[in-house]
Formats: structure tokens, C-alpha cells, sequence
């Protein structure tokens, strides 16, 4: 079944990619959820456009002529670049997803790659990086969580949770729709540093779902050998 795509608000996004069909099949699909994009194959022309500000997320090769993503990367955050970067490569060895988060990248996407997960991926940082109309509320269907407000609410009905289920849950939420492994989960909710290991994140999924579900369909599935992934309805 095709994932529940939800479009994100329409933003300025720049493209910077040499292959021209990856440009151009990349670009469509941002297009066709309402973002304006602009396209180019070059990395110094890449820095230029993104260094010239407006730019809300750039979608970036690594291996580019000229300079390559890396260095676009470095040289934009140098210069006080905030613009949300999503490196888009073939590069899928450890070491390199390492130095593009260095190097200041937000996501790393290697190729081939889903469309479909490529457009979630851009929604999930934007929804991140941007503030909307709804004062910061985050909404998965019938369910909703206030980030500033630390309330969860699903048809209305308040949900008491800890905080660290509140925790876990607003990084579902702000991913809904992408598969998130428990090495991500435990990163990002209880941080590097914590000494634990990955049975915690099962052991508060569970804790979850008894307290979202309660009789209701499942929100948080299991998505067996690669972690777990939030959204309304079936897989």
C-alpha cells in the first residue's frame, strides 16, 4: 500500500544534484506537494544560490563538479547558513553519514532511494525547522500533541503521559510516516550519552500504545527488523 502522504506547507526548496534524472524526478515530486524548487547540477552554483538566502531546506549530492556536498555543506553553516540541509547520495558508508551530520547536514538519504520516503523526509525536517499557523501543535490524525502546552490529546480526550513518553512520542509525530530504527529513537529521546539499551525503546512504545490506543486502531506500528513507524491507519 502507497504510504499516507500528507503535504507539508509549501516552502522554497533547492535541488543540487548532477544527475539529471534524479534532478528532475526529485524536483517533481517536491513540486507536485506545492514547494517551489530550484534546480541545479553544480556545487559552487549551489553554494551561491543557497549562500543568497530564501532558501527553506536544500537537497544535496555529495559527489558534485566543482565542490562537492561536503564542502557546500561546511562552507554554508560556516557563513551562518541555518538552512536545512538533506544530503542525498550513493554514499551510504558509515563514515560518510558521520561527516555529513559533522559537516552540519539534518538528514542523509542514500540512493537508490523512495521517492516516497525522500518527500516524508523533507516534510519531517520542514515541520522541524519552520513554525506554521497552528502555534506549534502537532497533529497525526485524530491525534494531537502541544509541544509548548506538554498536552496530548486523541478525539479530544486528554492523555496523561511521563515525560519521557512525551518525549518519544512528539519524535513520532514529527516523523510520522517514516520507519525509525530503535538506534534512531534512543539517540534522539534519551540522547547519546545515555548508558541503556534498545529494549528501553520497546519497553516505552508499549507503555505508549496502552495509553494511546485503548481500544482504538493502533497508531505506533512495528515494522519488524528495521523499528517502528507512527501513522493513522493500516501499513
Amino acid at each position: 500500500m502507497r504510504p499516507d502522504l500528507t503535504p507539508a506547507s509549501p516552502r522554497r526548496i533547492l535541488v543540487v544534484e548532477d544527475d539529471p534524472s534524479i534532478n528532475d524526478i526529485v524536483s517533481t515530486a517536491l513540486r507536485f506537494q506545492g514547494h517551489s524548487v530550484t534546480q541545479t547540477a553544480q556545487g559552487h552554483a549551489g553554494l551561491e544560490l543557497a549562500m543568497a538566502g530564501g532558501v527553506d531546506l536544500i537537497v544535496l549530492d555529495v559527489m558534485l563538479p566543482g565542490i562537492d556536498g561536503f564542502e557546500v555543506c561546511r562552507r554554508l553553516r560556516e557563513a551562518g547558513s541555518g538552512a536545512p540541509v538533506l544530503f542525498l547520495t550513493a554514499r551510504d558508508e558509515t563514515e560518510h553519514r558521520i561527516r555529513g551530520f559533522a559537516t552540519g547536514g539534518d538528514d542523509y538519504l542514500t540512493k537508490p532511494f523512495s521517492v516516497d520516503e525522500l518527500v516524508m523526509r523533507v516534510a519531517a525536517i520542514l515541520r522541524r525547522t519552520t513554525s506554521d499557523d497552528s502555534g506549534g501543535l502537532i497533529q497525526v490524525g485524530s491525534l494531537t500533541l502541544d509541544p509548548a502546552g506538554r498536552e496530548v490529546r486523541r478525539a479530544g480526550v486528554l492523555i496523561d503521559l511521563s515525560a519521557t513518553e512525551h518525549r518519544l512520542l512528539e519524535y513520532l509525530m514529527v516523523n510520522r510516516g517514516i520507519v525509525l530504527s530503535k538506534a534512531q529513537i534512543l539517540d534522539n529521546v534519551w540522547g547519546r550519552d545515555h548508558d541503556g539499551t534498545e529494549n528501553v525503546v520497546e519497553l516505552y512504545v508499549g507503555y505508549l500504545r496502552r495509553k494511546l490506543d485503548d481500544d482504538r486502531p493502533q497508531l505506533i506500528h512495528t515494522r519488524r527488523g528495521l523499528g517502528y513507524v507512527l501513522r493513522e491507519g493500516p501499513r
